[in-house]
């Protein structure tokens, strides 16, 4: 992370107590299903990467730096940074980005620009980890928005327990992307 945008400094983050996504745990609420299966989205995966942490810079303040912004490109372009997107006819307007370790995902950030974009962009995310046999979804810090949606914080020491266990696994996060009702299919978790 950095600071603010303009500081050059990037720094590692190890919070006492981290959030995580069980991945059996995400909550499709019923406005957001509705969102989904009306079709007025459309999802790709890792085909706007620069414009989705684009759209996550964009805000008065940011941890995303010019530097931090390269080494995700870069990464992206080795193939451990991906990306969800979410259209709305020609416009991207929610997406989220992370990165891949074996069977760990780190989300790094998440942004929208229309009402559910954001959520449409986590609940996609979630079902290509799960398709995938991801085992860890690390969102680094629980907001309320995340609590929401299922995350939950587990100390440190459990994190590092399941982070050591989900780095030499394998997984594969794909670019197919699935039909809107797979997706609601798929998450078991609904309220």
């Amino acid at each position: 992370m950095s600071e603010s945008r303009d500081d050059p400094d990037i720094f590692w983050v190890d919070p006492r107590m981290r959030g995580v996504f069980p991945l059996d745990r995400f909550r499709i609420s019923r406005s957001l299903g509705r969102s989904i299966r009306r079709g007025h989205f459309r999802v790709s995966f890792d085909t706007a990467f620069a414009d989705v942490v684009d759209g996550c810079a964009d805000r008065p303040e940011t941890w995303i730096n010019p530097t931090i912004r390269d080494l995700y490109l870069r990464l992206h372009q080795q193939g451990h940074a991906h990306s969800v997107e979410v259209w709305q006819d020609d416009r991207l307007v929610g997406g989220v980005y992370g990165i891949r370790i074996g069977a760990a995902f780190f989300g790094e950030s998440m942004f929208s620009r229309a009402t559910d974009a954001s959520k449409v962009a986590l609940a996609y995310l979630i079902d290509n980890l799960r398709r995938g046999r991801f085992v860890l979804f690390d969102t680094q810090f629980l907001t309320p928005h995340l609590a929401s949606l299922g995350a939950i914080e587990i100390p440190r020491r459990q994190y590092h327990q399941q982070l050591a266990a989900a780095v030499v696994q394998s997984a594969a996060f794909s670019d197919a992307v699935p039909s809107s009702s797979a997706v609601m299919q798929r998450n078991v978790q609904t309220s």
